[in-house]
Protein backbone atom coordinates (compact mmCIF):
# COMPACT_ATOMS: atom_id res chain seq x y z
CA UNK A 1 0.00 0.00 0.00
CA UNK A 2 1.30 3.86 -0.97
CA UNK A 3 2.11 5.69 1.88
CA UNK A 4 -0.67 8.38 2.62
CA UNK A 5 0.30 11.69 2.57
CA UNK A 6 -0.85 12.59 6.18
CA UNK A 7 2.41 10.15 7.09
CA UNK A 8 4.22 13.74 7.15
CA UNK A 9 2.59 14.55 10.23
CA UNK A 10 0.83 10.73 11.71
CA UNK A 11 4.57 8.77 11.87
CA UNK A 12 4.92 5.55 13.34
CA UNK A 13 5.19 6.64 16.98
CA UNK A 14 2.39 9.08 16.37
CA UNK A 15 0.33 6.30 15.07
CA UNK A 16 1.26 4.31 17.40
CA UNK A 17 -0.03 7.05 20.01
CA UNK A 18 -2.86 7.01 17.89
CA UNK A 19 -4.03 3.11 18.36
CA UNK A 20 -2.96 3.68 22.72
CA UNK A 21 -5.79 6.31 23.00
CA UNK A 22 -8.15 4.76 20.44
CA UNK A 23 -8.33 7.67 17.68
CA UNK A 24 -6.44 5.69 14.86
CA UNK A 25 -9.27 3.62 13.38
CA UNK A 26 -10.55 7.33 12.79
CA UNK A 27 -7.55 8.49 10.82
CA UNK A 28 -6.76 5.07 9.40
CA UNK A 29 -10.35 5.72 7.87
CA UNK A 30 -9.64 9.38 6.95
CA UNK A 31 -6.44 8.42 5.11
CA UNK A 32 -8.49 5.36 3.40
CA UNK A 33 -11.19 8.18 1.43
CA UNK A 34 -8.51 10.30 0.37
CA UNK A 35 -7.15 12.27 3.26
CA UNK A 36 -4.69 15.09 3.18
CA UNK A 37 -3.90 16.79 0.29
CA UNK A 38 -0.48 17.94 -1.18
CA UNK A 39 -1.53 20.26 -3.98
CA UNK A 40 -3.00 23.87 -3.43
CA UNK A 41 -6.84 23.68 -4.12
CA UNK A 42 -8.79 26.39 -4.93
CA UNK A 43 -10.48 26.18 -1.73
CA UNK A 44 -6.91 26.65 -0.20
CA UNK A 45 -5.69 29.30 -2.36
CA UNK A 46 -8.89 31.32 -1.66
CA UNK A 47 -8.18 30.83 2.45
CA UNK A 48 -4.19 31.78 1.91
CA UNK A 49 -5.71 34.96 -0.12
CA UNK A 50 -6.98 36.22 2.94
CA UNK A 51 -4.13 35.80 5.42
CA UNK A 52 -2.38 39.01 6.93
CA UNK A 53 -0.09 36.53 9.01
CA UNK A 54 1.16 33.29 9.40
CA UNK A 55 3.55 31.20 11.82
CA UNK A 56 6.41 29.47 9.80
CA UNK A 57 8.62 26.77 11.92
CA UNK A 58 11.77 25.73 10.74
CA UNK A 59 14.34 23.19 12.82
CA UNK A 60 18.30 23.06 12.74
CA UNK A 61 19.98 20.31 11.61
CA UNK A 62 20.07 18.75 14.99
CA UNK A 63 16.07 19.61 15.39
CA UNK A 64 15.77 22.61 17.44
CA UNK A 65 12.41 23.78 16.48
CA UNK A 66 12.08 27.68 16.01
CA UNK A 67 9.00 29.44 15.26
CA UNK A 68 8.49 32.75 13.91
CA UNK A 69 5.13 34.99 12.96
CA UNK A 70 5.18 36.43 9.73
CA UNK A 71 3.01 39.06 8.16
CA UNK A 72 1.76 41.88 5.94
CA UNK A 73 -1.28 42.78 3.64
CA UNK A 74 -3.90 40.25 3.04
CA UNK A 75 -2.99 38.14 0.14
CA UNK A 76 0.94 38.54 1.07
CA UNK A 77 1.50 34.89 0.66
CA UNK A 78 1.31 34.29 -2.73
CA UNK A 79 0.70 31.00 -4.57
CA UNK A 80 3.38 30.20 -7.63
CA UNK A 81 1.57 26.94 -8.35
CA UNK A 82 -0.44 24.15 -7.14
CA UNK A 83 2.73 22.96 -4.78
CA UNK A 84 4.42 26.05 -4.30
CA UNK A 85 3.74 29.46 -2.10
CA UNK A 86 5.85 32.25 -1.78
CA UNK A 87 5.89 35.30 0.24
CA UNK A 88 8.63 38.46 0.56
CA UNK A 89 10.89 38.76 3.64
CA UNK A 90 12.10 41.93 5.31
CA UNK A 91 14.31 43.12 7.25
CA UNK A 92 13.34 42.58 10.75
CA UNK A 93 15.47 41.58 14.39
CA UNK A 94 18.29 40.69 11.72
CA UNK A 95 18.98 37.17 14.09
CA UNK A 96 18.47 34.96 10.73
CA UNK A 97 17.26 32.13 12.64
CA UNK A 98 14.90 30.60 10.30
CA UNK A 99 17.58 31.33 7.74
CA UNK A 100 20.35 29.69 8.97
CA UNK A 101 17.69 26.44 9.99
CA UNK A 102 16.42 26.29 6.11
CA UNK A 103 20.44 26.59 5.12
CA UNK A 104 20.78 23.46 6.97
CA UNK A 105 16.98 22.09 7.02
CA UNK A 106 15.17 22.73 4.62
CA UNK A 107 12.03 21.03 6.37
CA UNK A 108 9.16 23.73 7.27
CA UNK A 109 5.61 24.03 8.46
CA UNK A 110 3.36 26.93 7.98
CA UNK A 111 0.43 27.37 10.49
CA UNK A 112 -2.25 30.18 9.09
CA UNK A 113 -5.57 31.12 11.32
CA UNK A 114 -8.52 32.24 10.67
CA UNK A 115 -9.80 33.68 13.87
CA UNK A 116 -13.46 34.85 13.39
CA UNK A 117 -14.51 31.96 11.47
CA UNK A 118 -12.19 29.61 13.98
CA UNK A 119 -10.29 28.22 11.28
CA UNK A 120 -6.57 26.80 11.03
CA UNK A 121 -4.45 25.74 8.25
CA UNK A 122 -1.45 23.31 9.18
CA UNK A 123 1.21 23.22 5.79
CA UNK A 124 4.08 20.73 5.78
CA UNK A 125 6.97 20.75 3.21
CA UNK A 126 10.30 22.61 2.48
CA UNK A 127 11.15 26.05 2.21
CA UNK A 128 14.37 28.12 0.90
CA UNK A 129 15.12 31.90 0.71
CA UNK A 130 16.00 33.45 -2.81
CA UNK A 131 17.88 36.62 -3.07
CA UNK A 132 18.94 36.52 -6.71
CA UNK A 133 16.13 35.74 -8.63
CA UNK A 134 14.59 39.63 -9.42
CA UNK A 135 11.21 38.33 -11.18
CA UNK A 136 10.34 36.43 -7.88
CA UNK A 137 11.67 39.31 -5.88
CA UNK A 138 9.13 41.44 -7.93
CA UNK A 139 6.01 38.86 -7.70
CA UNK A 140 6.06 38.64 -4.43
CA UNK A 141 6.28 42.72 -3.72
CA UNK A 142 3.69 44.95 -2.50
CA UNK A 143 4.62 48.40 -3.76
CA UNK A 144 1.62 49.43 -1.06
CA UNK A 145 3.12 48.23 1.62
CA UNK A 146 6.50 50.67 3.11
CA UNK A 147 8.86 47.46 3.26
CA UNK A 148 12.19 47.04 1.24
CA UNK A 149 12.04 42.88 0.20
CA UNK A 150 15.29 41.57 0.79
CA UNK A 151 14.77 37.97 -0.50
CA UNK A 152 11.63 35.42 -0.95
CA UNK A 153 10.78 32.32 1.44
CA UNK A 154 9.40 29.87 -1.47
CA UNK A 155 7.68 26.43 0.10
CA UNK A 156 7.10 23.51 -1.60
CA UNK A 157 3.68 22.28 -0.05
CA UNK A 158 3.94 18.49 1.16
CA UNK A 159 1.16 17.87 3.06
CA UNK A 160 -1.53 20.42 4.33
CA UNK A 161 -5.16 19.81 6.33
CA UNK A 162 -7.77 22.04 7.74
CA UNK A 163 -7.88 21.66 11.84
CA UNK A 164 -11.69 21.74 14.00
CA UNK A 165 -12.61 24.88 15.56
CA UNK A 166 -12.41 23.28 18.67
CA UNK A 167 -10.72 25.60 21.48
CA UNK A 168 -10.39 28.49 19.19
CA UNK A 169 -11.31 31.99 20.50
CA UNK A 170 -13.14 34.49 17.69
CA UNK A 171 -10.31 37.34 17.64
CA UNK A 172 -10.98 40.17 15.23
CA UNK A 173 -8.78 42.85 14.01
CA UNK A 174 -9.70 46.49 13.93
CA UNK A 175 -11.01 46.51 10.19
CA UNK A 176 -13.26 42.71 11.08
CA UNK A 177 -14.38 44.38 14.11
CA UNK A 178 -15.63 47.75 12.00
CA UNK A 179 -17.56 45.46 9.52
CA UNK A 180 -19.57 43.90 11.98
Amino acid sequence: MAPSVSDIGFTPSVKAAQEQRGSRAGYALMEQKGGWSDEITPELAAFISQRDSLYLGTASADGQPYIQHRGGPKGFVKVLDNKTLAFADFAGNRQYISVGNLEENDRAFIFLMDYPNRRRIKIWGRAEFVEDTPSLLERVADPTYGATVERALVFHVEAWDVNCPQHITPRFTEEEFSAR
